[in-house]
């Protein structure tokens, strides 16, 4: 018989919150114990609007939460701002940290890797958690061997914080890994506009929209001698994300270092 998973989801009432307390609540081996919220302390999450059955204990304090209860697995959907504070507490309490917010520097990630593999505690951040989204990454990749021209355009909703995204980021970084610094347009370009061109890494333009109706969508354009091709991504809802959550949950468990990227956990 499969081990029962106990789970903490900080963040309960943002949308990708309420798509991880439901997936939660209907995968048979995860048990939600408790959730992490900036307001309602004392209360249940069923006294709010949307999770009527859900009767467990909403929290402020993350580690009165991790002192009162038996967790494996902190489900972290919060903000950029929180992540890193979030994961150190996980690590202090042997939790294992599945952690979907952005905003992490290369720095955070050496440091909060060596604290994992010094606890010997898995731990995953994931820019993004569409499996779509990933093969799109994975396939960019590929492309880029043989297509050295490109451009990422990402678009999200007008709600993001943060710009560009951590998916186009990542889908840059992967793609610098097979590509040679180079750059792109006429030699003699000039910006009209300041920031007209997007920005700038290794010579790959990434350009970011923010509208309101949009959920998360990326497209990476690549162009060579007479011809184009478009790798694209759309995420219609947030419970696209929820297969990559749950394979996150399934796999930090399995693991005693943090993994940055859930290309990394996919053939």
């Amino acid at each position: 018989m499969e081990k029962t998973v106990n789970i903490v989801i900080a963040g309960p009432r943002g949308n990708m919150g309420r798509e991880a307390v439901k997936l939660v609540e209907n995968t048979a081996t995860f048990n939600l114990v408790a959730v992490v919220d900036s307001k309602h302390e004392g209360k249940k999450l069923s006294d709010l609007d949307n999770f009527p059955t859900v009767h467990v204990p909403i929290f402020i304090n993350m580690e009165t939460c991790f002192q009162e209860h038996d967790v494996d697995v902190l489900i972290d959907l919060t903000a950029p701002q929180f992540g890193k504070k979030h994961m150190e507490i996980a690590f202090q309490y042997g939790v294992s940290p599945v952690v979907g917010t952005t905003g992490f520097t290369e720095e955070d990630i050496v440091e909060l890797r060596q604290l994992a593999e010094t606890k010997g505690i898995g731990a995953i951040i994931a820019p993004n958690f569409a499996i779509g989204a990933i093969l799109m990454m994975k396939f960019s990749q590929l492309a880029a061997k043989y297509m050295a021209d490109v451009e990422i355009i990402e678009r999200h909703h007008d709600r993001k914080l943060d710009a560009p995204s951590g998916t186009a980021l990542k889908t840059a970084q992967l793609i610098s890994e097979v590509r040679d610094e180079k750059k792109q347009g006429h030699e003699d370009e000039t910006e009209e506009l300041a920031g007209a061109r997007g920005g700038d890494i290794e010579g790959m333009r990434i350009h970011s929209v923010r509208l309101p109706g949009l959920v998360a969508h990326q497209e990476v354009i690549f162009g060579g001698e007479g011809q184009t091709l478009t790798i694209r991504h759309d995420s219609i809802n947030r419970a696209s994300f929820m297969p990559g959550v749950k394979l996150a949950v399934e796999t930090v468990l399995k693991i005693d270092t943090l993994v940055y990227g859930l290309e990394q956990i996919i053939e």
